[in-house]
């Protein structure tokens, strides 16, 4: 990690050209370079830019959320969860507290079967970035010590 922070505004968009996300409206996306806090892809493509450049980056897959593992796509009994939980097409949840535990999400309720996936919802997807770079400067040493870089304001965890 370097001492180095980067602000960028973005379009995301999906290899088709659906706008996914956008920062348009909103504050520029920090990051500390080298933190690991953005795709590699993206990170890679960015680095050496300065402030009031444009790019667009295109990343594959393997570089941005990488490949579907199919191995996350589960169908469960739907024992597996508490008796008492709503469930819902769409909510997510974690199986254990680690901090590298995937979170799954419900893709399908079906009597008693239950569609889970592990994999990020971007996963398997190209995707394209038109960055523009609003910031670049020397880390804080309140940044420093936690390892990412803080918006406007300052600290907001």
């Amino acid at each position: 990690m370097t001492n180095t922070v980067m602000g960028f505004h973005y379009t995301l968009k999906d290899g088709g050209g659906e706008v996914l996300d956008t920062s348009d409206g909103g504050n520029p996306l920090l990051f500390m370079i080298g933190a690991g806090h953005i795709i590699p892809g993206l990170e890679t493509e960015i680095v050496d830019l300065a402030v009031g450049d444009k790019k667009n980056v295109e990343v594959k897959a393997e570089q941005a959320y990488g490949e579907i593992i199919d191995e996350l796509q589960l169908t469960v009994a739907r024992n597996q969860f508490p008796e008492d939980a709503v469930l819902n097409v769409g909510d997510q949840f974690k199986t254990s507290n680690e901090p590298t535990a995937p979170v799954f999400r419900i893709m399908a309720i079906a009597d008693d079967e239950i569609s889970i996936d592990g994999n990020h919802p971007l996963a398997g997807q190209d995707l394209v970035f038109d960055i523009e770079v609003t910031e670049r400067r020397d880390a804080t040493e309140e940044e420093i010590a936690h390892g990412h870089a803080h918006g406007p304001g300052g600290h907001d965890h």
